[in-house]
């Protein structure tokens, strides 16, 4: 049993580039053309279904694991105007030489890493995609769930419109349950700040981890400095976290009890500074307007360049409000 159970984990985890699946109960066939990534709960492989749509395969030597995802998938499904984590389209088993490798087939979420998208933008890019984010966890927390595995890797942003998705509902675990998945840079419990118990702010807590890896693009280790003053350090370091200061303690330190809270506030102060620069912007047109028509001359090409700005603002401070609206 050990051998067979050995041998389909090397199945699951190593099916080379051109591999063939075909499912036992629903006969649909999938080519393998590379492995996306593998974790705890499973491998998960793009692949080419018989319509030749790209899709993403995730297989399992857990049935259990399998089932459990599946169920949390159809769960999102029937909530109403709201899209979380991909879609589900198939659910079947792999036929082996040594037994049967249950599987399941999901949307493909093309994207970029959060991580990388993140390079060489502002700190408003990282509150929207964050707000739009935590619009997302309070639907998930409503809906008597939590996260668990928060991090990066498991978040992707798309275009049309730009916003953050989920690519991976491995460690989604019923709120009061203790969290089944985790890595440690995005767990409280590795840092000493909370229990390892599925509730909002264990996710939330995650959230700020999240924005502070997207603002230095890497993870930093754990000292003997207590990690509140370590956080606080790394915040203060960096002027596009600064900006996020009170709400990225808030969320440290166990402080919100819901995502919408934190939502709330990030949306005010990501709003702030977009109010100071039209204000800023107009003082300096009444400004331009008083000089004499030489050097309005001089000075129309700045002049333009600002009116540019203002409007580029101004669609950003709408993008803010857009998105508010639509994840409430």
């Amino acid at each position: 049993m050990i051998g067979n159970n050995s041998f389909l984990k090397d199945q699951e985890t190593n099916l080379p580039s051109g591999f063939r699946i075909e499912g036992k109960w629903h006969g649909h066939t999938y080519i393998i053309r590379k492995k996306l990534g593998a974790g705890a709960t499973g491998t998960v492989y793009l692949a080419e279904n018989n319509l030749s749509q790209i899709v993403a395969v995730k297989i399992a030597t857990d049935s259990m694991n399998i089932t459990s995802e599946v169920n949390v998938l159809k769960r999102f499904s029937k909530i109403k105007d709201k899209k979380l984590g991909p879609t589900l389209m198939d659910v079947d088993d792999f036929v082996t030489a040594k037994g049967n490798l249950p599987f399941y087939v999901m949307e493909y979420v093309k994207g970029q890493p959060i991580i990388d998208y993140m390079k060489g933008k502002g700190a408003e890019w990282l509150g929207l995609l964050v707000i739009q984010l935590l619009g997302d966890l309070e639907h998930l927390h409503r809906e008597g769930w939590a996260f668990g595995d928060l991090k990066p890797d498991n978040l992707l942003v798309v275009d049309a419109p730009v916003r953050a998705r989920w690519i991976d509902v491995g460690g989604i675990t019923l709120l009061g349950r203790a969290i089944k998945e985790f890595t440690e840079f995005y767990d409280r419990g590795y840092w000493g700040l909370g229990t390892r118990k599925a509730e909002p702010s264990y996710d939330l807590f995650a959230v700020a981890m999240v924005m502070i890896h997207c603002e230095y693009g890497d993870r930093f280790e754990k000292t003997k400095e207590p990690p509140l003053s370590l956080f606080e350090k790394k915040i203060n370091q960096r002027d596009h976290l600064k900006i996020f200061k009170p709400v990225l303690l808030k969320a440290l330190t166990g402080k919100y009890g819901r995502a919408i809270d934190m939502k709330e506030d990030l949306v005010k102060i990501v709003a702030r500074p977009n109010k100071d620069k039209r204000t800023k912007m107009k003082k300096v047109k009444v400004s331009a307007g008083a000089k004499s028509s030489n050097q309005q001359r001089k000075k129309r090409k700045p002049s333009f360049l600002v009116e540019i700005f203002l409007v580029i603002t101004l669609i950003i401070f709408g993008y803010i409000l857009y998105l508010f609206g639509q994840m409430m």
